[in-house]
């Protein structure tokens, strides 16, 4: 049951929108096996948790927020919105490098096309180094501050390496300079804290989390508990100038913990990880076999 769960929220969520991760035979992706994002983006979990808090952070800056809320699905289509995300990410870390590099040119072209005036007369490009900059850092530290809280500690050496293990993917993407160190994130956080600023955007956004059918119906109470999550995650300072409140009790902190670390205990076959290991696994010339249909219920112990 619970396995099943966790199966269902990573289907939704953490990328299998249609993305094939067993394909190319071979390919390697843009990072290895060994790699401390590997682990990281493979909890269903605290990716779930760890996405919401990234998009609060970058939805905090007035040219991203009007840029994502004016000009995307979200509001009209918030699962698919969610999942089109979460596959990208995804497919950052164990796609074919192939694949990974036809996604990034297609979201730049995207990008290019994406400008506007905020409300208080500030134009923005969707390309813009500074924002882009935001956008990528920004999610790679929430998703690493949301593995650390609720799966396994991070030691400060494997932060570092984290950070730097970005900067391939960050590249492709069109980002310039991200942070290469925790100390760095932390000195850009510093230096875009001044851009934050509450909106009603924020608390709507929230709403939409919390309520709107993104998770299927048997794990959808869980979507309040990650709203939740998501804003307690946030540093203090972070919270009191986006204007967020709401802490998580007790229980609900034990319960994402149990569920995180149980799903840092298995690797369901269906999920991007063992596809991707299948893959490696497979030489370049044999012909590609579509995966077999495993239940979720047969997880295997992760290496």
């Amino acid at each position: 049951m619970i396995l099943d769960l966790l199966d269902r929220l990573a289907s939704q969520i953490a990328g299998f929108d249609g993305a094939d991760f067993s394909t190319p035979p071979g390919e390697p992706a843009v990072l290895p096996p060994d790699s401390v994002s590997w682990r990281v983006f493979s909890n269903p979990v605290t990716m779930y948790v760890g996405g919401i808090a990234a998009v609060l952070l970058e939805l905090g800056e007035p040219r991203v927020r009007h840029g994502v809320w004016d000009h995307s699905s979200f509001k009209r289509d918030p699962a698919r919105r969610l999942r089109r995300t979460g596959t990208a990410a995804m497919i950052t870390v164990y796609g074919a490098r192939s694949r990974f590099e036809a996604l990034a040119a297609r979201v730049s072209r995207m990008h290019g096309a994406i400008e506007g005036t905020t409300p208080d007369g500030e134009a923005y490009r969707a390309d813009d180094p500074e924002l882009l900059l935001w956008v990528q850092a920004t999610a790679s530290w929430a998703f690493l501050e949301a593995y650390a809280r609720y799966a396994a500690p991070v030691p400060a050496a494997d932060r570092d390496r984290y950070y730097r293990e970005a900067r391939p993917g960050a590249a492709l993407y069109g980002v310039e300079n991200p942070p290469e160190s925790e100390a760095a994130m932390d000195a850009l956080m510093a230096a875009m804290a001044p851009r934050l600023e509450p909106s009603p955007i924020l608390g709507e956004l929230l709403e939409i989390l919390r309520t709107a059918s993104i998770l299927p119906r048997p794990a959808r109470w869980l979507q309040r508990i990650g709203a939740r999550a998501a804003v307690d995650l946030l540093p203090a300072d972070m919270r009191v100038r986006l204007g967020l409140a709401g802490r998580l009790g007790a229980g609900e902190r034990l319960l994402l913990r149990r569920l995180a670390r149980l799903a840092e205990r298995v690797e369901l076959p269906s999920s991007p990880a063992a596809r991707a290991r299948a893959r490696l696994a497979t030489p370049r010339s044999a012909p590609a076999t579509p995966p077999a249909l495993h239940s979720p219920l047969h997880a295997v112990p992760k290496e």
